[in-house]
């Protein structure tokens, strides 16, 4: 639900604060009072393009507020999380600035938001009827989305768009093959020889590293047969080797340390450096130990390094990415096999055709029960409209081979009276009629709108009398539903409001300026008395007002 809407430096609106309450409540005021900027400021801050010239003049930004109830657990509380774009718990603050140069900011709970997010975020928050809606429902996509929406179909819809574009791209990818067969064919044999021939290699990761390295040592492996002897001669095994002098010097100085302590320091140095040398004497009898002249084994290292190094110029690639370029070689030929087999791809092909049929077969069925309902709930409310007898139907007709929106061409057909026969809502002549219809569509589809808050702007032009009084009424059973608020010229709807405010349009220091005022009991009869008589308002007009609020005068 809407709480508040702070609106600043807005066409005519100076600053407005304005606090929201459940129910139905209605917005009224003269012609050019400014009822409709609260709605087109609201739809600002929830994603509507930004215009400059809506900036109050003389003012260097326009600035809306919007705070939100944001239950815990709700989808929109999912949302925010999912984006990080959380606030205080159980709260939604959206904010939209728009700069005199043209450059627009938006933010949610604080956060730097795109206008692509305040549009996802007002999917959750609240749904705006404006008075010309009826000419998009004119369109033949407008109907199907009310239509789905009205079902709950979203899903089922979301299904067949995705078996739809699996269909298609794997009728391309056979009429592809068809037309490139020989193509295919070409790449496949040669990259059959190349996976074969890589295989038989079967280079392992960092194996290029590894050999390169065994093939050093075997061939150095005298060299260093050698340099391991000379230093095991020089640290231990000579008469006059490291180890025995340091172990001589250790025993002299340590028997002289009953002479003088300060020898101490010195063998505490020494000892370590002695356990050191006989660890390296012990590592290198180790080393020495292992290593050997292998002449078969340097052959065979020799022989691996020129296969790899081969392979490698004939591919084009390092020898380090020889297992890589087969892994992806392999790949390709897997992904060719998958398309080079005709008969395999027209299988392919028919089961992605099935099994979009099949869903959408599955769509076309739900939606034809929801259009029943549909036109049934509507047709009801059209004949409380002043169309007595008329009729509306959601015709559905088969559409082949069907599109990324199922196998339905839908189309809103009207009767305007008894005996009248169904046209296409498109043909219906009147615009009053028109109207009434859309209202009592819009009102019907409102019924099961997923958004806590519902906005009609004038969408009751062109109606009047006991027609406005009913559909006052069908907009106070929606505000037991949802908050409801609708901008009105017609007394009848604007009595039958929960809430009533002002909008009122004033000239101050040389500017137009637009303010709100929430009416009380006398002020809304005044008000009411002002709507149905104009200009000059009469005690028969208050009483008037006043029957129609159910106010004793």
């Amino acid at each position: 639900m809407l709480r508040s809407l702070s609106i600043r430096d807005f066409v005519i609106v100076e600053h407005v604060e304005l606090e929201f309450s459940g129910g139905f409540t209605a917005l009224t005021g003269e012609t050019g009072a400014g009822k409709s900027m609260l709605v087109d400021a609201l739809s600002l801050v929830l994603g509507e393009r930004a215009d400059p010239d809506a900036i109050r003049a003389g003012a260097e930004r326009a600035e809306i507020t919007a705070e939100f109830d944001a239950k815990d657990g709700s989808a929109l509380a999912h949302w925010l999380r999912d984006n990080g774009l959380e606030g205080d718990a159980g709260a939604c603050l959206v904010r939209r600035l728009i700069e005199a140069g043209g450059r627009s900011r938006a933010f949610i709970n604080g956060h730097a938001a795109t206008v692509q997010q305040l549009r996802e975020a007002g999917e959750f928050l609240v749904d705006v009827h404006g008075q010309h809606a009826h000419q998009s429902l004119l369109r033949a996509a407008a109907q199907r989305e009310l239509l789905d929406d009205y079902g709950g179909h979203g899903a089922q819809a979301a299904t067949v768009g995705v078996a739809w574009r699996e269909w298609r791209r794997l009728s391309e990818a056979r009429a592809g093959f068809e037309a490139d067969a020989e193509r295919f064919a070409r790449e496949r044999g040669e990259l059959a020889w190349q996976t074969r021939e890589l295989a038989q290699l079967d280079a392992k990761p960092g194996e290029w590293q590894a050999i390169g390295a065994e093939h050093s040592r075997l061939a150095h492996a005298a060299a260093l047969i050698e340099a391991a002897q000379f230093a095991l001669d020089a640290l231990d095994e000579s008469d006059a080797s490291c180890v025995s002098q340091l172990d001589v010097v250790c025993s002299r100085l340590g028997a002289q340390l009953e002479h003088d302590a300060r020898l101490k320091d010195v063998l505490d140095v020494l000892e370590p450096a002695r356990i050191q040398l006989q660890e390296a004497v012990y590592a290198l009898r180790h080393y020495q130990q292992r290593l050997e002249l292998d002449p078969q084994r340097l052959r065979e290292v020799e022989q691996r390094l020129d296969a790899l190094h081969a392979a490698a110029r004939r591919h084009r690639v390092t020898p380090e990415e020889l297992p890589e370029l087969a892994a992806r070689l392999a790949g390709r030929l897997r992904e060719l096999d998958g398309i080079a087999d005709g008969a395999d791809l027209q299988r392919r092909e028919r089961d992605a055709q099935q099994a979009y049929t099949d869903a959408a077969q599955r769509l076309s069925a739900a939606r034809a029960k929801a259009a029943r309902e549909l036109s049934s709930k509507v047709t009801a409310a059209i004949r409380q409209l002043a169309m007595g007898g008329g009729k509306f139907s959601v015709e559905l007709s088969s559409m082949e081979p069907g599109g990324s929106h199922g196998i339905d061409q839908i189309e809103f057909q009207v009767a305007a009276h008894e005996g009248a026969p169904l046209r296409p809502l498109a043909k219906v002549a009147s615009g009053g009629e028109l109207s009434r219809i859309s209202l009592a569509i819009q009102t019907v589809a409102s019924e099961v709108a997923r958004v806590p808050t519902l906005i009609f702007d004038e969408v009751d032009a062109g109606i009047g009398g006991r027609v406005a009084e009913i559909v006052g009424t069908m907009l106070k059973g929606l505000g037991r539903r949802h908050q409801v608020m609708c901008v009105t010229h017609l007394p009848q709807v604007a009595a039958a409001a929960d809430q009533q405010w002002q909008v009122t349009k004033s000239a101050r220091a040389g500017k137009v300026e637009s303010s709100v005022t929430v009416l009380d009991g006398m002020q809304r009869v005044e008000e009411l008395a002002r709507m149905l008589g104009g200009v000059k308002i009469t005690e028969t007009t208050r009483k008037h007002a006043a029957e129609m609020l159910g106010i004793k005068t």
